[in-house]
């Protein structure tokens, strides 16, 4: 379908760097193609990463050891300019000279970065109140060290620093931990409360656990919000993230949200403008086993609502699967390749060239107060 991609563009279109025409056509084949979307949200994390990067001033005796060095590569100079010299020598001089500093700032870069995701801490802010760190008030600012629990009174909200990679606001009435900070990895608890994300890192390097699922950020922004009996309910504003548990899993784009409970992990995600009457009926499918529920779902979808039915494809049984695939096709026909029976029998391959020919449809969508009416009224 799409004879032409634009990936040799992406980068000079994520920077401006092309003719208004050149980007106009960019624009519309973003919006038609999942492939070259995909590729052009990767590199506009790189670009949120490399913008983020705190500028630093090196040590002194950095410089004293550079200054060193240009004084003895001077004295150098001087004694090989009194001897005969060609083109190709100095000019084999000049590239190396040009190669050893960027190699020394990269290397420079790299041990500053390092050093600083090795810290066992994150700095926290207050905004409001009195938040307390491992029981004592932090002033206006503190450290939350891994193992330490942060947590705001009715009346306090915080803010995390993630390491060098994105922001947690903490809102009044939240307990939430620590859990690890590395190169590879950083990772906080939420026991009950509610925190708002933003991460500009590559995926997978944030998570955050709560007693029903593990929110795997994607790159992305996020509302997270768990009850005093340890359910969850996830709300995404950019990008994508994964909820998960060792039995499931529900991948949740901008727009949409997905309710989780103890024991029966994440729900499937819905987008926030359904209609209430759906979002309750696919609430009572997945966290009560309502399989009446199903008819309602199905009969209630919109054609934005591929979303969810292509999640409950794998979480309903093999007769109900049939259905779901019934209406799924109704509202969205599979791609050439996409059968009845590989969808069906949940063939990978398929499941994935469907969800990706699904992905152009699932638009953003303005967050309604019907999501958490629903979600209260369920669980009161």
């Amino acid at each position: 379908m799409f004879a032409r991609h634009y990936r040799k563009h992406l980068s000079a279109y994520a920077h401006g760097e092309v003719a208004p025409d050149e980007a106009a056509r960019v624009a519309a084949h973003l919006d038609a193609c999942a492939a070259c979307r995909t590729e052009f949200e990767e590199i506009k994390l790189g670009i949120r990463l490399a913008e983020s990067l705190p500028s630093a001033v090196a040590p002194d005796r950095l410089w004293d050891g550079i200054e060193a060095a240009l004084v003895r590569e001077a004295a150098g100079e001087r004694q090989r300019a009194s001897r005969p010299q060609t083109f190709f020598s100095s000019r084999r001089r000049m590239v190396a000279a040009a190669f050893a500093t960027v190699l020394l700032a990269l290397v420079v870069g790299g041990v500053w970065l390092y050093v600083r995701a090795q810290r066992p801490w994150w700095e926290v802010a207050r905004v409001e109140g009195a938040p307390r760190v491992a029981s004592g008030s932090i002033g206006d600012r503190g450290r939350l060290r891994v193992g330490e629990w942060l947590e705001t009174d009715a009346a306090s909200r915080a803010e995390i620093a993630v390491a060098d990679i994105g922001q947690v606001e903490v809102e009044p009435n939240t307990r939430v931990r620590l859990v690890e900070t590395r190169l590879t990895e950083h990772r906080l608890e939420l026991e009950r409360g509610t925190l708002h994300a933003r991460i500009w890192a590559p995926p997978r390097l944030f998570f955050v656990n709560t007693p029903s699922a593990v929110a795997a950020d994607l790159g992305c922004a996020y509302t997270l919000e768990v009850d005093d009996a340890g359910r969850g309910l996830l709300h995404v504003t950019s990008g994508y993230v994964a909820l998960e548990t060792e039995a499931r899993s529900a991948i949740v784009p901008a727009g949409a949200a997905c309710m989780t409970q103890p024991g029966a992990g994440p729900g499937t995600p819905f987008f926030e403008d359904a209609p209430e009457a759906f979002v309750e009926s696919l609430a009572k499918l997945d966290l009560e086993n309502d399989r009446a529920s199903l008819d309602a779902v199905l009969n209630g979808a919109r054609p934005r609502d591929t979303l969810t039915l292509w999640h409950l494809l794998a979480r309903v049984g093999h007769e109900d699967r049939a259905r779901v695939y019934e209406r799924l096709a109704a509202l969205a026909p599979p791609p050439e390749g996409v059968t009845r029976d590989g969808i069906v029998g949940l063939d990978r391959a398929m499941l994935d060239a469907w969800k990706s020919n699904l992905e152009k449809d699932w638009l953003w969508g303005e967050s309604v107060p019907a999501v958490r009416r629903v979600w209260r009224k369920l669980w009161q």
